[in-house]
């Protein structure tokens, strides 16, 4: 298996947002969206990706109408995506994914999550280069080869495909989303989930106690309103540990 793979496994030993913040996260997706591409899913890409994903969370469909329709509403706020990035204790690099209708706020809270927990905020480029920005689809695995399918998504930019207990993860780089999402689409292959990560180019082990500092810091960074997603260096320990 290769480093997606891996990447994939060691998010989902760790924490995962709890279903509040998912719904949180993924309403300003749909603003988001809505606002780029309009409110009819049929004529909006992003927009289809956004429900999929509500759906796979288990949003209520009442839910995500009523989020469609917020954001159709001129007078609904936009949301600006802002990376910000950044060292933890012991040199982890971290990149932090947010959508906010306030930078001023954002940015102020981010650096005093950093200031208090021995870290510092960096400047813009400082550490996005040390990772792969990868796009990721997890489709229906019924009636479906993996290394079959690998061989013809490679066209579209595909790089590695593997299987899990959840379905068959494709990752390939964020620039060939549009044409794999479009491929799956063309072949009714039902799309059960989508998006982006980040995953770091190289990661970095730490002692126990080390960790306990480094998370100290993200837990306080993905708390945060503002925050959408969380990567970052540090290798996950093992189930073991």
């Amino acid at each position: 298996m290769g480093r997606a793979f891996e990447f994939r496994k060691g998010r989902k030993l760790k924490r995962w947002a709890a279903m509040s913040k998912a719904f949180t996260r993924i309403g300003k997706d749909i603003v988001m969206a809505v606002k780029e591409g309009g409110p009819d899913p049929n004529h909006n890409s992003r927009l289809r990706a956004v429900i999929q994903n509500a759906k796979a969370v288990n949003m209520p469909k009442d839910n995500i109408e009523r989020a469609i329709k917020r954001a159709s509403d001129k007078s609904q706020g936009d949301f600006k995506e802002v990376l910000f990035e950044g060292y933890g204790p012991h040199g982890i690099a971290i990149l932090i994914e947010t959508a906010t209708d306030n930078n001023t706020r954002t940015v102020a809270n981010i650096r005093s999550y950093f200031n208090k927990c021995n870290g510092s905020l960096g400047t813009s480029g400082s550490v996005e280069f040390m990772f792969d920005h990868t796009c990721n689809f997890c489709i229906d695995p019924e009636g479906q080869d993996p290394e079959e399918l690998e061989l013809e998504m490679i066209d579209f930019g595909a790089e590695e495909v593997f299987k899990d207990e959840d379905g068959l993860h494709i990752y390939a780089p964020f620039e060939s989303f549009g044409a794999i999402q479009k491929e799956l689409e063309s072949r009714e292959i039902e799309i059960r989930s989508s998006g982006f990560e980040r995953i770091p180019q190289v990661t970095k082990q730490l002692s126990p106690e080390e960790v306990e500092e480094v998370e100290k810091l993200l837990e306080k960074i993905e708390e945060d309103d503002d925050v959408q997603n969380v990567f970052h260096s540090m290798e996950e320990p093992s189930e073991e540990e």
